[in-house]
């Protein structure tokens, strides 16, 4: 797999995919087992030196700096780092805060600043050094909804307004990627098994049936869904304070998704709610591995 020079490059998988170990071997923090990969250009093993100097890594729910020191000390710390001269860095970091709208913290020390501040101040850090290549590894892990929309938004501007870089991003947010790549590469256990546009990925699945099922219990066995013929995968979600349960199966056509309904209603379940749904990310991701990622955690 390439990505090209400017491109928002999605990788998408569940927790222990394999999306964090290649981020990983790609800013030179792990040896590959086998294989090679390039990174500018640039051998990740061989020229590691020189693959540092053009990138720059930013990892959800990591501490941005230290601590005792305010955010833009951490700031002026890490432009030292880089190399930056005093006049650039200062314009840089009085920039940057003011673009993530955190300039009012600018004096307040980094322990006492919320999940969502410090991941901004993260993000501050990671594009001081006026990177080529942009790693993001869950940049929104944990995050509240106006926070993750406010790094996201500002992500998307960097790379395609301001063209300043191109972007690697993973997550298992299949909204966010669809929302912000150009392309995504789904992974299950290290291994891709699909690479291309989100609009591309959703429209092959057009031939085939979604259907949302919401049922009254969070209890039931749904695995028997798996083995009827002409199911491709499906997912469920459950509710715990409501008591209920929402299946997302894909088959191949209705009919199909009568046999289930009919399997439901042998088991006493009441049926809440039923509609069709739009091709998502997500159910790209049930079509080539047959489970949704609500299953992954051993529910």
């Amino acid at each position: 797999v390439s990505i090209e020079e400017g491109e928002i490059f999605g990788l998408l998988g569940p927790n222990g995919a394999g999306k964090t170990t290649f981020i990983k071997i790609l800013t030179t923090l792990l040896l590959p087992t086998r294989g090679e990969a390039y990174v500018g250009g640039f051998n990740v093993v061989k020229e590691s030196d020189k693959v540092r100097k053009i990138i720059s890594l930013v990892s959800g729910g990591e501490t941005p700096g230290y601590g005792i020191l305010s955010t833009s000390e951490n700031l002026w710390f890490f432009s030292q780092l880089y190399g930056l001269s005093s006049s650039v860095a200062k314009e840089e970091i009085k920039r940057l805060m003011k673009d993530l709208d955190f300039d009012e913290y600018a004096k307040t020390r980094m322990s006492r600043l919320s999940t969502g501040y410090k991941q901004r101040l993260n993000l501050a850090r990671g594009l001081l050094s006026n990177p080529k290549i942009l790693f993001l590894d869950e940049p929104t892990l944990g995050l509240d909804v106006l926070t993750s929309k406010k790094i996201r938004g500002y992500i998307v501007d960097w790379a395609k307004k301001e063209r300043k870089g191109t972007v690697l991003l993973t997550t298992h947010y299949m909204a966010e990627a669809d929302e912000m790549c150009d392309r995504v590469a789904i992974i299950d256990r290290g291994r891709i098994l699909a690479c291309d546009s989100p609009l591309t990925l959703k429209e092959n699945l057009k031939e085939n049936v979604i259907m949302r099922v919401e049922v009254s219990s969070v209890q039931a066995d749904f695995s028997f869904i798996e083995k009827i013929t002409g199911v491709i995968g499906f997912s469920q979600t459950r509710s715990i304070q409501t008591d209920t349960t929402t299946l997302k199966v894909m088959v191949r056509d209705e009919p199909i998704f009568l046999k289930i309904l009919a399997k439901l209603e042998e088991q006493k379940l009441k049926i809440l709610a039923i509609n069709k749904a739009e091709p998502t990310l997500e159910d790209v991701y049930i079509s080539l591995v047959g489970r949704g990622l609500e299953q992954e955690g051993g529910e």
